[in-house]
């Protein structure tokens, strides 16, 4: 079973484990979105991602840092 927009503090945990020397605090939605979508064990739909779940990856990145 894959990732889920709903994951979000799995997204960030496999996130900063592929991109550490990234800042999350400095990256663009546009990019965020991209990388979750190309995380090999994200299974989701583009379609069902907004603002408020990137907010929330995004969130959940800088608590793991």
């Amino acid at each position: 079973m894959g990732l889920k927009w709903v994951d979000v503090t799995d997204i960030a945990i496999e996130l900063s484990e592929q991109h550490p020397q990234v800042d999350p605090q400095q990256l663009r939605f546009t990019d965020l979105r991209q990388w979750v979508l190309e995380l090999e064990q994200f299974d989701d739909a583009p379609e069902h991602c907004g603002e408020r779940v990137l907010e929330a990856i995004q969130q959940a990145w800088i608590d793991e840092m």
